[in-house]
């Protein structure tokens, strides 16, 4: 089966989990036969893919589009592609207006039997796609508008995107029963063209890696003094509810004095959790360590005892998994995807400070029942392949197929 992928970045030039999930998922299509023609925004390069073919649609570096708006889609004015200024490539729509040229000018040469398309960034591709092959169009839902502007509504435009593609596709995988009833409810998509297939890790893809305690040398001073090293690794934007992490940071801290709190990465609300954590007398128990990737993302897992993610609405969540493989007692709230496949991890609403203050300072005070948590949740993400996400897509691919021959 010759696969068109429509993907907007892939490791080691990703900013989220949207490039590690289409690696990997890539890669077991791949194992099964698919053959693979992979479109990418920017031009760099790629360790390890030689099992797809790459093409590049624009000759731009990917640190340049990482601030045009992938996840924070605020900069997005223009409606139509056509109004986007294509002369520098300086804004989100200027690079999808050249990735939708490059894909027409790619389907003219290649006859893809399907079309895969991720998330709002490429569903304008894989819909011009779909017009001109006549193949069916999957429309892979990693995260819809609702989930990136959190307690907001977000842009229009980009709903509208989304809307109108989610329309058109003939099948639909999302990756939470969280994002299925999002895509049902909020857009009125009949529930039985969305798929459920949840995300995976690779375990093998963890090897070859040594913890060096000399990087986090002072934090793991603290640890052998008695600390509990709580880590959240994430962008930080309104979507990841880190201003109400943070409040639950401080809450714990006045039941138990010894924490220590790792915020991993980047985002517009840096300066903002900065400034709270002095608001709120726990500066000296906030560490900061800026964007990670490659080692030091890993270390921040290592040196971890317990792993937050307190988003607002978070369709999956990766870095659970990858926290789970790396010995941390799992916080996630409620409107967290993976919580559908984890179940041995402590739960709460996002917006509920006082029950995740509670939960850090029983993990804190009770080694046992930290290590259980960590125990049972191996068991969980053990059972997790992207072999079995692979099978499930081709599933979907000849559902398509069928659809669009009837």
């Amino acid at each position: 089966m010759n696969i068109l992928m429509l993907g907007w970045e892939l490791p080691p030039h990703n900013s989220g989990g949207l490039g590690v999930a289409c690696y990997h998922m890539s890669k077991a299509l791949a194992q099964q036969g698919a053959t693979i023609d992979f479109v990418l925004p920017y031009t760099a390069v790629h360790p390890g893919v030689e099992f797809m073919t790459v093409h590049n649609a624009t000759a731009i570096r990917p640190e340049e589009r990482l601030h045009m708006g992938s996840y924070d889609s605020a900069g997005v004015l223009e409606k139509h592609l056509h109004e986007a200024d294509t002369g520098e490539l300086r804004t989100m729509r200027a690079v999808q207006r050249h990735y939708v040229d490059f894909v027409e000018n790619l389907v003219s040469r290649l006859k893809p039997d399907v079309i895969h398309a991720h998330d709002w960034l490429t569903m304008e591709a894989g819909v011009r796609a779909k017009e001109l092959t006549g193949a069916p169009l999957v429309v892979h839902v990693h995260a819809t508008e609702f989930d990136r502007s959190g307690e907001q509504y977000g842009n229009p435009i980009v709903h509208e995107i989304e809307q109108q593609a989610l329309l058109m596709a003939d099948r639909i995988i999302a990756v939470s029963n969280i994002t299925k009833a999002i895509i049902v409810q909020r857009y009125g998509i009949p529930a039985d063209v969305v798929e459920v297939v949840h995300n995976a890790i690779d375990l093998d893809s963890f090897e070859a890696y040594e913890y060096d305690s000399r990087d986090y040398r002072y934090i793991e001073a603290l640890k052998r003094e008695g600390h509990t090293v709580v880590a959240t690794l994430t962008r930080f934007t309104v979507q990841k509810g880190l201003t109400h992490f943070m409040r639950a940071a401080a809450r714990a801290s006045e039941k138990y004095d010894r924490f220590v709190f790792l915020f991993a990465g980047d985002g517009e609300q840096r300066d903002e959790l900065i400034q709270m954590a002095a608001d709120l007398g726990i500066a000296d128990k906030v560490y900061f360590t800026g964007f990670v990737r490659g080692k030091q993302w890993r270390d921040v897992y290592s040196v971890a005892d317990a792993f937050v993610m307190s988003s607002v609405s978070e369709p999956f969540g990766l870095t659970a998994l990858e926290a789970a493989h790396h010995e941390s007692a799992l916080l996630i709230s409620k409107q967290s995807g993976v919580g559908e496949v984890l179940k041995n991890a402590f739960k709460f609403d996002y917006w509920d400070t006082d029950l995740l203050a509670d939960q850090l300072v029983s993990i804190a005070l009770s080694p046992s029942l930290a290590t259980t948590l960590k125990r049972n949740v191996s068991k969980e993400y053990a059972k997790l392949s992207w072999h079995d996400v692979a099978q499930k897509c081709m599933a979907v691919y000849g559902a398509s197929r069928q659809g669009v021959a009837a």
